[in-house]
């Protein structure tokens, strides 16, 4: 029996940003449908109705807020987030009275997705969550559903950004990637100003990583950072 998959409506009025959400939830096997205005979204609500709606707070015909309220009116069970580059307290307080959960921007596309997850876990039955097999190289699990890793059978504690850059690196076993595709994927970094969070990251995770087994992450100097051979 195939597993249904939630349906998502991202109304966001950036582009770029409504892109990014939406090639990640389809990666993900959500089904996705994008709106960049009040009046679009409530449109794509009505003819889909569907089970979760990532909100931009500011949009060009009106407020994210007050949309989300009109969401519910045309679904009372759906779970609403909102993303929003407002990040003072109030803020934070007000759209959590009306939604389900708050995320301000920039933001980590992973965390998103977790989060988006964590919500529909409280709002819809198991059977419309996509599940992924886990990712495997070496001894080396990764958890696509639950986010967690394993090492030779061992958990491996990690934070979403260190999830998102080893994920990234298992995804890409075999080849050498550089800093600029690192800073692309994992921190949506469109430059390399900020490039010394990448070598702070690959630190971090040897210090988790290889107290569990010989070296994983390789160096080619100049280039990137691949994984060794298994």
């Amino acid at each position: 029996m195939t597993e249904a998959a939630a349906t998502v409506l991202v109304v966001e009025d950036e582009p770029s940003i409504a892109d990014v959400l939406t090639i990640a939830l389809r990666y993900h096997r959500f089904e996705v449908t994008t709106a960049g205005s009040v009046r679009q979204a409530t449109a794509l609500a009505r003819q889909t109705r569907p089970d979760a709606a990532l909100l931009d707070v500011m949009l060009p015909d009106g407020d994210g807020r007050s949309l989300g309220r009109e969401l519910r009116a045309i679904r009372p069970e759906m779970a609403i987030v909102f993303l929003t580059a407002r990040d003072a307290p109030a803020e934070i307080v007000g759209g959590l009275g009306l939604g389900d959960d708050y995320i301000t921007k920039p933001f980590n596309i992973d965390e998103v997705v977790a989060r988006l997850r964590a919500v529909l876990r409280r709002t819809k039955p198991a059977d419309v969550l996509p599940v992924r097999a886990p990712l495997r190289y070496g001894d080396l699990e990764l958890d696509e559903a639950t986010y967690t890793v394993r090492r030779a059978g061992r958990p491996v504690d990690l934070t979403p950004t260190e999830y998102a850059l080893l994920r990234f690196l298992v995804r890409n076993a075999g080849t050498v990637v550089t800093k600029e595709q690192l800073l692309r994927h994992v921190w949506q970094y469109e430059h390399e100003a900020e490039s010394t969070v990448v070598e702070t990251y690959i630190s971090y995770l040897r210090r988790k990583l290889d107290p569990l087994g010989p070296p994983l992450i390789t160096t080619r100097r100049g280039v990137g950072y691949g994984l060794a051979p298994v």
